[in-house]
């Protein structure tokens, strides 16, 4: 009874209307993959991967097939891309209240507080890599995970030349995901499956964070879904290069922690495993998400619960040579996102361009939270109800040493240390393999995205100087 009246006084101090606030507000469930690229889910045309329950999701609602990450001012991208989700601000400004998210979270400025001053109760388990305290950031936190499960030297530089491999996926002596004794993957549904059981018996509305590591690295699965994978079936990547030229100077070389996963050059056989592991891990995900939804449709409150599903960035696994996330290539800013819910278009796709982290403000307006003036992120809502979306182009940026904008069918690249400009015709070249950016046809359409990348930068906020390489 306390906590429903602090909502309902909470609502008036926000100038929200009491009428509002007798309103049935919908439950949300936020899933939350790590490292899945957008084209790993085969509904949305991946074949070879087996995603039966992401693929109900994406037929039961709507899809948004160019959602994007902004970058990282890290190495470990899954740092800038929650703390961007949590708190609701672009790149730069996030990475300015990075060291100071706890503060951020005491003054109400987190997206569980926001939640929880509008009366829901909220809950989290998974992957958490903020610098907030996840167990005060929800009512209840369980299992809050590092940004991965242990690595083992084992699993770097792997398979070796001659194909033996000193490593497996679905040997628990190497840790990592099988660390404590259930797979990290299963304690997210057993942990939701808990919460929904206790939830169903409650009638105040509930948020739900729920965090998979997977498929992050080591790639880690039982044998049968690995074996559901036969090498022979695993395809390797249109766009494989054995070393991408400008790797070094654009922060992704040969020390970068993921890029040593694989040897050097890169090889058919060590890309093949790899995406196998990759396709496992994730088809064993997707089985987990299968028994939250069971749990969810048991509970009972289905009919009035938004699901959101997203990855926080993509991952290459062989694409161009590279094997991380640390560049701005599609396979590693663009990801899933679909979106279930009342009223919300089943089997819809919506191309129309996002970031992953506009969830965070929609589920606001959901909750009937007014948008904070610090979050720069947009509600999705206007986007499933048929408008244009509010970003003209998407901006990309990793550490000083990547650039990027996507406009339209076309994107830049800029390589600050290596001299260099890369330009894409995505409706031509979806893989992103044939640099453009020299042709003489082509001079006037690179000073325009150039132009357009630095007013972006301005925006952001974003200090990198770009003008040495500022096309005549």
């Amino acid at each position: 009874m306390l906590r429903h009246c602090f909502f309902f006084l909470c609502l008036l101090g926000m100038g929200i209307p009491l009428a509002s606030a007798e309103e049935d507000r919908p439950n949300i469930v936020f899933i939350f993959a790590d490292d899945q690229c957008f084209d790993t889910i085969a509904a949305l045309g991946t074949e070879g991967i087996q995603t039966p329950n992401l693929d109900k999701l994406a037929r039961r609602g709507t899809t948004f097939t160019h959602a994007f990450n902004m970058g990282s001012w890290s190495g470990a991208v899954c740092v800038a891309s929650r703390t961007m989700l949590n708190s609701g601000r672009f790149i730069w400004n996030a990475k300015a209240i990075h060291n100071r998210s706890e503060a951020e979270r005491k003054a109400g400025r987190w997206w569980g507080e926001y939640m929880k001053s509008a009366g829901y109760r909220t809950y989290m388990t998974g992957k958490w890599h903020c610098k907030a305290n996840a167990e005060k950031s929800f009512d209840v936190a369980r299992d809050v995970r590092p940004g991965m499960p242990n690595q083992t030297e084992a699993g770097y530089n792997r398979p070796t030349a001659d194909g033996s491999d000193p490593w497996s996926p679905s040997d628990p002596k190497f840790g990592g995901f099988w660390k404590g004794g259930t797979h990290w993957s299963e304690v997210v549904a057993d942990h939701a499956d808990d919460f929904l059981k206790q939830a169903s018996r409650e009638d105040e509305p509930f948020f739900m964070y729920l965090a998979f590591n997977a498929p992050h690295d080591p790639r880690q699965s039982p044998a049968e879904y690995v074996n559901r994978y036969p090498l022979d079936n695993v395809a390797v990547p249109t766009n494989f290069l054995p070393i991408y030229p400008y790797a070094e100077e654009m922060g992704a070389g040969r020390q970068l922690r993921d890029e040593r996963l694989g040897p050097f050059p890169r090889t058919h056989h060590a890309v093949k495993v790899h995406r196998q592991e990759y396709y496992a891990i994730i088809t064993h995900m997707d089985e987990m998400i299968g028994r939250i939804l069971k749990s969810l449709e048991a509970s009972g409150k289905a009919d009035n619960t938004w699901i959101f599903f997203t990855a926080d960035h993509g991952l290459a696994v062989g694409q161009h040579g590279l094997f991380g996330k640390q560049n701005l290539y599609d396979h590693s800013v663009r990801v899933p996102l679909m979106v279930v819910g009342p009223n919300v278009k089943a089997g819809r796709k919506i191309p129309e361009p996002v970031y992953l982290q506009d969830i965070m403000p929609t589920s606001l307006e959901l909750a009937g939270v007014d948008q904070p003036e610090h979050v720069e992120f947009h509600s999705l809502l206007p986007l499933l109800d048929g408008a244009d979306s509010p970003y003209e182009a998407i901006y990309g940026g990793y550490l000083g040493k990547q650039r990027s904008i996507r406009a339209d069918r076309y994107k830049l690249i800029v390589y600050p240390e290596a001299k260099k400009l890369r330009l894409y015709d995505l409706q031509e070249d979806p893989l992103e393999m044939n640099d453009i950016a020299d042709e003489v046809a082509n001079r006037a359409l690179v000073r325009d995205l150039f132009g357009q990348l630095e007013v972006l930068q301005r925006q952001m906020k974003d200090d990198l100087n770009l003008s040495s390489l500022r096309p005549e």
